[in-house]
Formats: structure tokens, sequence, C-alpha cells
């Protein structure tokens, strides 16, 4: 069982590897000169159009976005404005460079969402505090928006998160084309377990279920969800349907393993759970609700074969 301070206290680990800086400039050089700046200590990758940019953050967001603001085609504020509109890449921290430092431009770029303006040439001192800077306050607001959108109860993420993590993964899904899959499932019998073990056994219960389902899932995109009462959800982006059906039964086997007991269950002595999978392969077209109803259509179908069980189907 993972306590409030232990789930608080893994959110507040500093993100894995080094941060990614994305530096957007049709000028070659400027973009070494950033390079040498960063590279000791960030990731960095680099775009010469304001297209080339967009299709980079979509596809895997950086955490920070260096960006020049004359560009031929696109130009920064375009850029960065297309940026702000867009769920997935709104929160990505946009810092201009740019050898314009009039007050009516620094003050366009801040009213498309810029959160600093620096000066070309750039001093490498400067440009670093900056950037540093900025990736706290990112880091910051990582947290806080993961501490508003936690179950209080079991430590994984709440129905509101859900619904909008699977709103951007639908999205996302859709412009790259790639699968994606989802799982919903129910604890058997649950209410049957409340009134023999209690409401704190209970509670115990969907805490030991929610970490198990966090441990299988591996992949950093993999989200749990606690989508109301005993019921949660999974998203598996980049996910085929195959894949997602052999997730689902692993996680049938991971719980049932667990071996919490449950005398008054039908299904088995020990908790089990129900699984309903809905697939969309790369090609079919994503819609949110849709994959939703599917997976809960599937799952009310593995509690009609019986429970402890996973059923799936794919949209067409």
């Amino acid at each position: 069982m993972q306590s409030d301070e232990a789930t608080i206290a893994k959110l507040l680990e500093v993100p894995a590897g080094r941060p990614r800086l994305l530096v957007v400039d049709d000028q070659p050089i400027n973009i070494q000169v950033m390079h040498q700046i960063f590279a000791s200590k960030y990731q960095v990758f680099m775009a010469t159009s304001g297209q080339q940019a967009l299709d980079f953050c979509h596809k895997t967001p950086p955490d920070l976005v260096l960006l020049d603001v004359v560009m031929p085609g696109m130009d920064g504020f375009e850029v960065c404005q297309a940026l702000k509109g867009e769920p997935s890449t709104r929160d990505i921290p946009v810092i201009f460079v740019t050898a314009h430092t009039d007050a009516a431009q620094e003050t366009r770029g801040l009213d498309v969402g810029a959160v600093d303006f620096i000066s070309k040439p750039v001093n490498p001192a400067v440009v670093r505090a900056r950037v540093k800077t900025q990736l706290t306050l990112k880091f910051q607001s990582d947290l806080m928006r993961k501490l508003v959108f936690l179950d209080g109860l079991t430590g994984v993420f709440n129905r509101r998160y859900f619904d909008q993590q699977l709103a951007v993964e639908v999205a996302r899904s859709s412009r790259a084309k790639s699968p994606l899959a989802l799982i919903m499932l129910d604890v058997d019998f649950f209410k049957r377990f409340n009134d023999h073990y209690g409401h704190q056994a209970g509670d115990d219960c969907l805490r030991e279920i929610a970490a198990t389902l966090k441990e299988s899932l591996r992949r950093p995109a993999d989200l749990v969800a606690r989508y109301g009462g005993e019921e949660f959800v999974c998203i598996l982006p980049d996910t085929v349907f195959a894949d997602a059906m052999t997730m689902a039964w692993e996680l049938e086997q991971n719980v049932r393993l667990k071996r919490i007991p449950h005398l008054d269950s039908r299904a088995a002595d020990v908790v089990t759970i129900s699984l309903g999978v809905a697939g969309a392969d790369g090609d079919s077209p994503k819609d949110a609700a849709a994959l939703l109803a599917l997976a809960d259509a599937q799952l009310y179908r593995a509690k009609d074969a019986g429970r402890a069980r996973a059923c799936g189907n794919q949209l067409t």
C-alpha cells in the first residue's frame, strides 16, 4: 500500500533524464551556438522552420522551446500562437530569441504566450539562467497540475484528468495515424467485499489494485486513472489491439496474484477484476466517446461471461 506522503514524494522527484530543449531558427549558425551552450546538461533538438517545429512538438513535446521570431513562411509569433492553441502543447514554455527587441515586438510575443524574450547575440550565462528558471517553473506547474488531478484515495489520476488526456491522445493518434487502446476494468463483486470485510478493507483493496495497475503499465506514456467507485481505466498510446488484450490479461493475472481474500465472491476466493478493451488501429478514425463506449460494452460482456476475464474489440 502506498501512503499519500509516498505518492506526493514520488511526484516531487526530478523528471528522469535530461530536459529536452527545442531550438527553432532558420540560421544553422544560431542553432550551433545554442547547442554549444546547452548540450552538456540538456537534450538539444533543432528545427529550421515553423512547421517543422510544430510537427516535432506534436510528436514528442519538448520541455521548452527557444524560438526565433523572424523566419520565412511561418514566423515565431505564429508558431507560438499555434502551440498555445493546442491542449497537448500549450503548457510548453516558449522563449523568443531575436535580434529585434523593440517594445512592440516584446509585447506581441508576451500576448501570444511567450514566457521570456532574449536578445541576439545571446550571452551564454544569461540564456542558461533564464532557461533554468523557466524549466523550474514548468516542472513546478506540472506538479501542481498532477496534484489537482490525483484521486485522493488511490493516488492514481482521477476522472477529470482521464477525460482530458483521452482527448489529447485521440487527437495525437489521429494526427500521427498511430494505434490507440483503452482498457476499462471493474473489481468483481466489490459491494459484497465491502459488506463482508468493511469499508476500510475496501479502501485498502482499491489502493492495492491501483498500485498493481501502475506497476504493470511499464511505459511512461501509459496512464491509469480511477474512473469512479471500483472502476479504473487505462490509456495505452501507440498500442495495437492484440498487445492491449495481452496487457489486459496480464493485469487480470497480476491482481489475482495479490491474493486479496474475497470469500463472498462468485468468481474466485480472491479479489479479481473484469476488463473491457477497445482498440483503434492507425488508419481508423478516432473518437473518444466511441472508444470509451466500446470499452464499456466489452467490460459488460466480460461480466456477462462470468467475470475475472478480459473481452475486447476494435473500432471499425
